[in-house]
C-alpha cells in the first residue's frame, strides 16, 4: 500500500498543479525524485509532526490541495490539536495519508502504535475515512480524494486482503448466507481473517474500505437480527454508526477490534492480532459465541 501511495501521490504531483505534499521526514528519501521536480510544492518540515499540519492548513488557505504523510500515531496522535484547529476549525480539508495502523509498527513499541485513530476523527465532524484492505484499492482511493477540498483520511496497512474490490464506498456483499440471517461487516484487512473465521457458518459477509461515511443504508438492506462489526482499529468505533443505522429495529450487535489495554508488548503484527483476537482463530470464537 505504501508503495502505491508513493508512486501515485508523485504522478498526482505532476498531473494537479493544486496537488502538494508535506512531510515530517516520513517516506522523505521515498518522494526525493517529486522534491527535486516540485521543490515548491514538496515540503518535509523535518520531525516535527504538528507543523506538518499547520503547513498543510496553510496551503489549503492558498488553494492547494495538500497530502500529509507520517505514521499513524504521528499525523493525528501527536498532531490532534493542530487537525482539529489549523484544518478542521478553520474550515478547509487536507488528504491525511498514514502508515502503521493499530500495530503495523509493534515492532518499534507503543510510540509507533494508533488504534484510536478513527476514534479520535470522530470528535471532528465531516471526514472521510478510507481503510483500504488492498495495495490496488490506494490509487483509485487518493485520486479521488484529491478532487475536492473535503477532508479525508487515508489509512494505510501491511495488512492485506488477497483481493481488491474496487473504490464503492458502500457494502459490498462477499459472501451470502441466508437472507435475513447474520450478517459479518469486514472494514479494510480484517476481511480475510473474517472470511477464515465463518467457513462453515450461516452468516452473510459485506466489506467496505470507507466506514466514513458509514453506509447506512447498505446496512439495512443486508442486516437481520444479528449484526458483527470487525474493524482493524480500536473496538467499537463505529458502533455508533451501526446503531444509528438501525435505530427503528430490534437488533443484537458485536463489534470487534483492537483493545483498549496497552499490554506493553513489542512483538510482530501477527502477534498483536492474536492477542486481540483478531486472527481467525479468535474471530472464530468471538463469533461463534455471540451467534450460539
Amino acid at each position: 500500500m505504501r508503495e502505491a501511495f508513493i508512486e501515485t501521490t508523485t504522478d498526482l504531483l505532476t498531473e494537479d498543479p493544486r496537488a502538494a505534499l508535506v512531510l515530517a521526514d516520513i517516506s522523505a528519501a521515498a518522494f526525493d525524485p517529486a522534491r527535486r521536480a516540485h521543490p515548491d510544492r514538496v515540503i518535509n518540515v523535518g520531525i516535527r509532526e504538528q507543523l506538518m499540519i499547520g503547513v498543510a492548513g496553510g496551503l489549503a488557505l492558498t488553494g492547494l490541495r495538500p497530502i500529509a504523510h507520517s505514521y499513524a500515531t504521528f499525523v493525528l496522535d501527536r498532531a490532534y490539536e493542530q487537525v482539529k484547529l489549523d484544518l478542521d476549525h478553520q474550515g478547509v480539508g487536507a488528504v491525511l495519508v498514514s502508515v502503521g495502523a493499530s500495530y503495523d509498527g509493534s515492532t518499534m513499541g507503543r510510540t509507533h502504535m494508533s488504534p484510536g485513530d478513527v476514534a479520535l476523527l470522530d470528535t471532528l465532524d465531516g471526514w472521510t475515512v478510507h481503510v483500504p484492505g488492498h495495495p490496488d484499492e490506494v490509487p483509485g482511493l487518493l485520486r479521488a480524494a484529491m478532487r475536492h477540498d473535503d477532508p479525508v483520511y487515508l489509512r494505510l496497512s501491511t495488512q492485506v486482503n488477497a483481493a481488491s474490490y474496487g473504490t464503492d464506498g458502500r457494502l459490498r456483499t462477499v459472501r451470502r448466507g441466508t437472507p435475513g440471517g447474520a450478517l459479518v461487516v469486514a472494514v479494510g484487512p480484517m476481511l480475510d481473517p473474517v472470511l477464515a473465521a465463518v467457513e462453515g457458518l450461516d452468516v452473510t459477509v459485506a466489506y467496505t474500505h470507507t466506514p466514513r461515511p458509514f453506509d447506512g443504508e447498505g446496512l439495512r438492506a443486508l442486516a437481520g437480527t444479528e449484526v458483527v462489526l470487525v474493524e482493524p482499529y480500536l473496538a467499537g468505533t463505529s458502533s455508533r454508526q451501526l446503531a444509528e443505522a438501525l435505530a427503528d429495529r430490534p437488533h443484537r450487535a458485536l463489534a470487534l477490534g483492537v483493545g483498549r489495554a496497552d499490554l506493553h508488548r513489542y512483538g510482530t503484527p501477527a502477534d498483536h492480532a492474536r492477542w486481540h483476537g483478531l486472527d481467525p482463530a479468535g474471530l472464530r470464537r468471538s463469533i461463534g459465541e455471540f451467534l450460539s
